[in-house]
Parts: structure tokens; C-alpha cells; sequence
């Protein structure tokens, strides 16, 4: 590491807002050259729209951005790659379907002299993009298509081609979301010779251990605000996790009634459940009439393993059992027909179809189940919506009520109602109280407590970034870090505090 004395790039007293909602307030950020640098914070700490500002994707409100001390203002993407501000999205958004070669050339290939027409001057391009991808010592056909290869090398072309142009600042926004260990250190050596290099990288990430293996300075947001920079050697794990969830570091822990009522027999167990660059292999075991809660830190796996356990993305590794069942679902139908039903956290793209209505919400999953055929009368399914409106207080003028004009905490009431007229064996609620207010988050967490409680209750998984759901609802929670499993604790046994030592702990191999 060669760090100036001076930011290579700075941003001061950067707000930006949209209709209703503040989203930067008062941000800074420095960069520096020859310095890995990561921006860290909680989904909703304003780390995508503090690129997008830079980025030229959008205009700040107020606040200045000084390149080697002067001011610029990029107003399109165009803009900052001409400064030298390039810029590796986690989405892969290359063409699959063209050569590597035109991958890295595309936009700026080499053309032959007018005598030769002007056309493009395919040798050159194939030379300039072994030349590039051997300055990250990769060899590959750039010839073959960019779909024969890894996503671990896809990402490297990505940024072989931001760094064609000679660069000033790489920023990488979440480049490791997908990559399993191997492709993970890869890009850790190339991004660390390109850091000694004197670039100055900035490095979006919610993963601690790759935090504290790769940069040299942190920036934790939090709100939307800049809630401090540190050296990472000065700022311990513990102390970094409170500063992204807002803990103070003298919080007085409170520790929940350590009772719980008795559990069944195991209806869901996974064992070794896995899937590259997603799940590390993770044992779970879910007893009848109890709610087993995941903890963690946004992308520790919370979300993934719901998915995997549900058959919407289908496992590498590993397998499921339910009621004897032994298997590995390879889509939602085999799950449901198991007995499984999943609340999306997607409540926009993968749960209410607003233009529908209430019942007809309510219905969905139930009439999925059975296909085409109508397996209700009309009055029957009136009757069905009806009984779930009243039994979880849905405030609607009636079941025909498009759900799309209920509230949030309504909308979600609707949603877990499609799944328990399923009347499933296993309910899976990933963050069932995002969005929506607290008397809504209290009645549901009630509801949730409720059905699992009762003679012969549902089990339940309860995934929620908020500690303290997770804490009030569940009977046992297991604490997910960096895509691992990293202890099962019944309730009791954890306190907010504690929750956040584990999430922090130094890695057990390390």
C-alpha cells in the first residue's frame, strides 16, 4: 500500500433527495491512491445511490466532488469514465454471447487506417485484449465466447475492460456477491497488485471477512449518512457491526423470557444444503410448533437459504427432509406439494399482484396447487377470504378490494394468509415486517408467535434483519455470517449485544 498524503477523489456535504424521501444527507467520502477502500452499511444506508452520484447516474442536490482537487460535476457515465472513474457493477452486464475480445474492445475497437476502409481491425482487437487480460494474468481464448467461462472470469473481464483506459479510481460494487472462495481470492490478488499499483479502489461489500482481508480504509453509512471513516487495522469487527446497525457500543442488553413452549418432532431438516457463490453447506433442523429465526447481517445467506429450502433456486449440494421426505427441490411446486409455503421479503415483484383482489390474492397459492382446475366453488372461496380477513384484522372495505390499495401491513397480512390457507407444514417468512408500521409489525409478530404456539402448530422460519423480531419471535435462532453458519442458540441464550459478537467473531479458521 502507497498511500498519498492527498484524496485522489473526494465528496463533501453530499445530499440527495426524491419525492418523500431523503436518501444522502451530509455524506463524505475521500479516496486515496495505491488504498483499497470499502463503503459498508446496512441494506438502505444510501451506498447505491452515493455511487450513482458519482457516477454521473445522478445529480446531487448540494455537496461538491473534487478530483486531484478540482471540481467536477459528471451528468452521465460518459462522464466519469472520461475522468477516469470507472466503474464494476455486482450484475455481470456484459454480452454473453459476444468473444471476450469484444467484450473488453466493445465501443472503442481498433479500426484500420481509412485506406483499409475504416473497418474494424479484428487482429488488433484480439491483441489488445490479451494484452489487458495478461496485465491480471489471465489466459484465455479471447476469441470463445464470454458464456463458456465462469462467472469468476466474467468478473475479471468486467474489469479488464473498465481498466482498458487507464483509470484513476475502480469502483466495484459488490463483486463478490456470487463468487465462491476460490474466485473470491483470485480477484483479491488482482485487485491488490492493482491497488500497489498506486489505483485508488472502492469497495462495496457486506461481507466482514473480505472487508478485513482486503481494505486498507473503511466508510461506514448508515441512514443515508456518513457515520464515520477509520482505518481498518483501528476498527475491531464488534465495533464496525455496531456502527452499521446502529448499536452503541455501553447498549444495555435485554434479554427475553428464556421460555418456550415444548417442540415436536423434526418436520424440516437440511443437511449440507449448499449452492456455489451463494450458501456455504448448512445443516437446520425445524421442529413442529416452533419458530427457528435466522439472524445476521444483510448477505450473510439469510435470503438464500430460504430460496434453497423452497426449491426457488435450486441447490448444488445437500439435501431436504420433511415428514420422512428426502430430497432436493428443483422448484416451488415440489416444495409446496411437501408442505412448504414462503413469504417472499419481495413483496413488489414476488408476492401481491395489486390489480387483484384481496380474495383473489388470498387464493393464489392455494389455486397453483392444483392447477387449472377450479377447486373451490365461488362461495367457498368468499367464505375462505372472509375467515382470513377476520382472523388477521385485514383492514380492507371488502375481499374484492384490489390489494394494491391496502397498506403495506395489510398487504402482508393478505400475503400470509395465501399461504396458510395451503395450510402448510412449514411456513417460511422472509423479513414478513419490512415496510410496513409498528402496531402492523406488533400484530404480526403476535400472529406469527400464535401459529406456531397453538395445538399442534406450524413451524416456522423467520428470517429479519431486525434483531429485535427476531429476538421477540423466535424459540431458537440461528446466526448466519459470510454465508456460514455460525451457532444455533435457543432463547434465551442471546441478547441483541450478543447476537452482534457472534455476527463479529474472527472466523474460526482464522
Amino acid at each position: 500500500m502507497t498511500v498519498s498524503a492527498a484524496p485522489v477523489l473526494a465528496l463533501s456535504g453530499i445530499h440527495k433527495g426524491f419525492p418523500g424521501v431523503k436518501a444522502l444527507s451530509d455524506v463524505s467520502l475521500r479516496l486515496f491512491p495505491g488504498e483499497v477502500h470499502a463503503l459498508m452499511g446496512q441494506n438502505g444506508a444510501g451506498k447505491s445511490t452515493l455511487i450513482k452520484v458519482l457516477t454521473g447516474l445522478y445529480r446531487p442536490d448540494a455537496g461538491t466532488i473534487t478530483l486531484d482537487g478540482q471540481a467536477i460535476a459528471p451528468k452521465r457515465t460518459e462522464d466519469a469514465q472520461a475522468l477516469g472513474i470507472r466503474t464494476v457493477y455486482q450484475e455481470v452486464n456484459l454480452c454473453a454471447n459476444l468473444s471476450v475480445a469484444e467484450n473488453i474492445c466493445a465501443g472503442r475497437f481498433p479500426r484500420k487506417s481509412w485506406l483499409g476502409g475504416g473497418r474494424i481491425d479484428w487482429a488488433a482487437v484480439n491483441a489488445e485484449a490479451r494484452r489487458v487480460l495478461a496485465q491480471m494474468d489471465l489466459d484465455i481464448d479471447v476469441t470463445a465466447p464470454l458464456s463458456r467461462y465462469s462467472l469468476s472470469v466474467q468478473q475479471m473481464v468486467a474489469i479488464a475492460r473498465a481498466l482498458r483506459i487507464p483509470a484513476r479510481v475502480l469502483i466495484l460494487d459488490e463483486p463478490t456477491s456470487s463468487l465462491d472462495d476460490a474466485a473470491v481470492q483470485r480477484l483479491f490478488t488482482v485487485l491488490r497488485r492493482l491497488r500497489d499499483q498506486g489505483l485508488a479502489i472502492l469497495f462495496v461489500t457486506h461481507f466482514l471477512d473480505q472487508t478485513y482481508a482486503l481494505a486498507d480504509r473503511i466508510t461506514v453509512m448508515r441512514n443515508g449518512e456518513t457515520e464515520g471513516e477509520y482505518l481498518a487495522s483501528d476498527l475491531g469487527r464488534l465495533a464496525l457491526v455496531n456502527k452499521m446497525v446502529g448499536a452503541p457500543p455501553d447498549q444495555q442488553p435485554t434479554r427475553l423470557d428464556s421460555r418456550a413452549p415444548s417442540a415436536g418432532a423434526t418436520v424440516l431438516k437440511a443437511e449440507g444444503l449448499a449452492r456455489r457463490g451463494a450458501l456455504h453447506p448448512l445443516d437446520l433442523e425445524l421442529r413442529r410448533g416452533e419458530v427457528l429465526g435466522l439472524a445476521g447481517l444483510l448477505g450473510s445467506g439469510r435470503t438464500e437459504a430460504a430460496r434453497l429450502l423452497f426449491g426457488a433456486d435450486t441447490a448444488d449440494a445437500g439435501h431436504v427432509l420433511t415428514e420422512g421426505r428426502r430430497g432436493r427441490w428443483h422448484s416451488p411446486r415440489e416444495a409446496i406439494a411437501a408442505g412448504l409455503a414462503f413469504c417472499s421479503e419481495d413483496r413488489k415483484h414476488e408476492g401481491a399482484i395489486l390489480d387483484l383482489s384481496v380474495r383473489d390474492n388470498i387464493l393464489l397459492a392455494l389455486q397453483a396447487r392444483h392447477g387449472l382446475r377450479l377447486v373451490m366453488s365461488p362461495a367457498e372461496q368468499q367464505a375462505l377470504a372472509d375467515d382470513y380477513i377476520r382472523r388477521l384484522g385485514i383492514k380492507t372495505a371488502s375481499a374484492d378490494t384490489p390489494i394494491g390499495q391496502l397498506s403495506g401491513g395489510n398487504q402482508q397480512k393478505a400475503l400470509l394468509a395465501r399461504w396458510l390457507a395451503t395450510e402448510p407444514a412449514v411456513l417460511i417468512l422472509d423479513e414478513p415486517t419490512r415496510g410496513i408500521d409498528v402496531r402492523a409489525k406488533e400484530d404480526l409478530m403476535d400472529a406469527v408467535r400464535a401459529l406456531a404456539h397453538q395445538e399442534d402448530g406450524m413451524s416456522i422460519l423467520f428470517i429479519s434483519s431486525e434483531l429485535p423480531e427476531v429476538l421477540h419471535c423466535s424459540d431458537r435462532v440461528l446466526v448466519l455470517r459470510d454465508r456460514r453458519a455460525a451457532g444455533v442458540y435457543r432463547r434465551g441464550e442471546l441478547d441483541e449485544r450478543s447476537v452482534l459478537e457472534v455476527i463479529a467473531a474472527e472466523p474460526a479458521a482464522a
